[in-house]
């Protein structure tokens, strides 16, 4: 007699065997992809825990594991990942959004109120802080730049499913390069960079060291300042008076850029924000008004 395998025996053998491959948060994921496999919210796995798998959902479920249990993140298997309460698609091409980046679209919408300021997103990639800006003002005038021609695609898609595609521009650009009839145009510019130093790369979890894009990550140099201390020298010539910036920040990056930051005369002033674990996350500048 063939074996009958229901929703709640396939998760225990899941989660026993995502254990012994040593995958983070091993029921969470079972459920996660079981979910994503039969079309159904997490919850609703436990209120039909006894209903069989056809072979069709079996089948589609194994090839799910396999990826997982070689460490490929949920969410490039599922194809989704909420922030700032919104689904966003997320594939290889893009970083998958964290929830500490929630924190620098927080302080750019209390910055920008609603009035009609122009932002700039650098290095966009799935577009989640650019869409998330423009979904909670709907005054502000959003240029979503990136690097990837694949990111801005997602980008876009994601600006579509969320109906703010009128009011974000998409452009591929390396950072400021090509940008420059826009000098002084922006009332804040908004980054999360690639802040990941050289020697710490190989240290990550494998989930991040082996599927997520080196281009969004790597921030060149041993501490991965480059790329921030980059924006920091050519911010002010695209910001106006008092305009502001937005940058998210690597683990002990604050302490190092602080000399920096307070011998740097373009800016007349600056604030580091602790993300929710008390880690300095946010770099806030303002460009003088001189």
């Amino acid at each position: 007699m063939e074996e009958i395998w229901t929703i709640l025996k396939v998760l225990q053998w899941t989660t026993d065997y995502f254990s012994r491959h040593k995958v983070e948060q091993p029921r969470a994921s079972a459920e996660v992809l079981l979910a994503y496999v039969l079309g159904k919210e997490r919850i609703q796995l436990y209120l039909h825990y006894d209903q069989p798998l056809t072979a069709t959902e079996l089948a589609r479920y194994r090839r799910a594991i396999q990826r997982r249990a070689a460490h490929e993140p949920t969410q490039y298997i599922t194809q989704k990942q909420e922030f700032w309460s919104l689904e966003f698609e997320v594939n290889p091409s893009v970083l998958i959004p964290r929830p500490e980046t929630e924190l620098l679209v927080e302080m750019a919408i209390d910055l920008l109120g609603h009035h009609a300021h122009t932002v700039l997103d650098l290095g966009t990639g799935s577009g989640a802080i650019a869409v998330a800006i423009a979904h909670e003002r709907p005054a502000a005038r959003i240029l979503a730049a990136d690097i990837s021609y694949a990111a801005l695609q997602v980008a876009k898609r994601n600006a579509l499913r969320h109906h703010v595609q009128h009011r974000i521009w998409f452009v591929a650009a390396n950072w400021f390069d090509s940008l420059a009839p826009l000098r002084a145009g922006f009332d804040l510019i908004v980054s999360n960079p690639p802040y990941i130093g050289d020697d710490e790369l190989a240290g990550l979890a494998p989930e991040i060291e082996k599927y997520e894009p080196a281009t969004a990550l790597k921030g060149g140099g041993p501490q991965g300042l480059d790329t921030i201390r980059t924006l920091l020298e050519t911010a002010p010539d695209y910001l106006r008076p008092g305009g502001a910036i937005l940058l998210e920040i690597g683990q002990g990056q604050a302490d190092i850029l602080q000399n920096e930051l307070q011998q740097n005369l373009n800016f007349q002033g600056y604030r580091i924000k602790n993300d929710y674990s008390g880690i300095p996350r946010i770099l806030h500048l303002t460009r003088a008004r001189r």
